[in-house]
């Protein structure tokens, strides 16, 4: 391997967003640096099967509002 050209490997302290904490080695940070992570196994939809629609600045009404005209006619 090339000398001077790879990023430090080192320890750091991932923790989950339930407060739990583990240990692994990466190239984040600097050593004895904490990642905190926002979405984790334990609160991503995929994982807990709990899905929420989220209606960020009324896009959901918007797009309700905007094509209500366009119903289903049998």
């Amino acid at each position: 391997m090339k000398k001077g050209i790879h990023p430090e490997y080192h320890e750091i302290t991932v923790v989950m967003t339930d407060g739990s904490s583990f240990k692994t080695r990466s190239t984040y940070g600097k050593a004895g640096d904490s990642l905190r992570l926002d979405i984790d196994p334990k609160t991503h939809p995929a994982w807990t099967g709990v899905h929420r629609l989220v209606d960020s600045g009324g896009q959901l009404a918007k797009f309700n509002k905007r094509f209500k005209s366009f119903g289903l006619k049998g």
